[in-house]
């Protein structure tokens, strides 16, 4: 296990750099920069435009502001948001709760519904529940999540007195509520993007659960189990459901990666205040130093998420060892 943890901590450092460098070279590449929109303004003079590019180093060759970046990050230095003029560690720490609080209840919701619909469908395959449902996911993964809150906000709003808060995570009188009264309070405002993320994320899942029981339940292991006259409950929750699950614990670690997206679309529909909407706003804005700081979290949650996945598999599979991983 050692040895696999080493060589697979040695293989981020490459791939932390290579992306980072990427997108900084991407960021940097697109026409204008931060300061373009102030540049238009007729009562800011060129001088304070071309001392505000010095200031933040907007006129530097390519490179030297990269590694001046990298050099700044390994002394945990992660710059300054060139748009808000806060750090950016604090920026993204004051967005990271509802991101995390949003993330996690939806994948909760989308998991702890698609697993069992998966299994029901697979069990009464060819059913008229199996084609219902398969209607609707396959009508799931073709509507958009953001198009999803779209409709979700209208329905809100056709509604004269609705029951949900619309938009936003909080409310107003949040800070002067009790503590069950906050709690309270942000399940409600959570219970339209969380189902919207839910459902759209829920459809694949569901068709990918189902495909795994049919595939596995057919097998000679699973025939053997039915020959020694075990329960068809027992043969499909130990034998079936077991094996079925490993794709899913793969999927879990990559799930770390989405607590930095938080469906972006879907928040700068909703106003929800997280780190998906944040990462939009300051990739529209060209603020170079907050979209590199949230693409660096979102490469490492990913890679580590990935380790954290491999290590599962190898928990949960006794098929898979650390030595045939790190061999690979």
């Amino acid at each position: 296990m050692l040895r696999f943890l080493v060589r697979r901590l040695l293989l981020m450092i490459p791939l932390i750099i290579g992306i980072t460098f990427l997108s900084f070279c991407a960021m940097s590449l697109v026409p204008g920069n931060f300061l373009t929109g102030l540049a238009m303004n007729p009562q800011i003079s060129p001088q304070v435009i071309k001392q505000m590019e010095a200031e933040f180093g907007l006129n530097q060759p390519l490179l030297l502001r990269y590694f001046r970046w990298l050099w700044e990050v390994l002394h945990l230095n992660f710059g300054v948001s060139l748009q808000y003029r806060v750090g950016v560690t604090a920026l993204i720490g004051s967005r990271a709760l509802n991101t995390i609080i949003l993330s996690v209840a939806s994948m909760l919701f989308t998991w702890l519904l698609a697993i069992p619909l998966g299994i029901i469908v697979a069990v009464k395959q060819n059913s008229l529940l199996d084609r219902v449902l398969s209607f609707l996911a396959f009508l799931g993964m073709s509507v958009p999540a953001f198009f999803l809150a779209f409709l979700a906000l209208d329905f809100a709003l056709w509604m004269d007195k609705p029951w949900l808060p619309v938009g936003g995570t909080i409310s107003p009188d949040y800070p002067s509520l009790g503590l069950w009264s906050k709690l309270a309070d942000r399940a409600d405002h959570l219970i339209l993007p969380v189902v919207v993320l839910g459902l759209a994320g829920m459809a694949s899942l569901m068709r990918l659960m189902r495909a795994q029981i049919l595939d596995i339940k057919h097998t000679e292991f699973v025939r053997t189990a039915r020959a020694k006259g075990l329960p068809e409950s027992v043969v499909i929750g130990k034998h079936v459901l077991r094996n079925a699950l490993n794709p899913f614990v793969t999927m879990a670690g990559y799930a770390l990666a989405d607590l930095l997206s938080g469906a972006a679309l879907v928040e700068a529909v909703m106003n929800l205040q997280g780190l998906g909407l944040l990462l939009l706003n300051a990739v529209q804005s060209l603020d170079i130093p907050l979209v590199m700081g949230s693409v660096l979290m979102g490469t490492v949650l990913l890679l580590v998420g990935n380790l954290l996945a491999d290590i599962a598999l190898v928990a949960v599979d006794p098929r898979v060892d650390f030595a045939t991983m790190a061999s690979q």
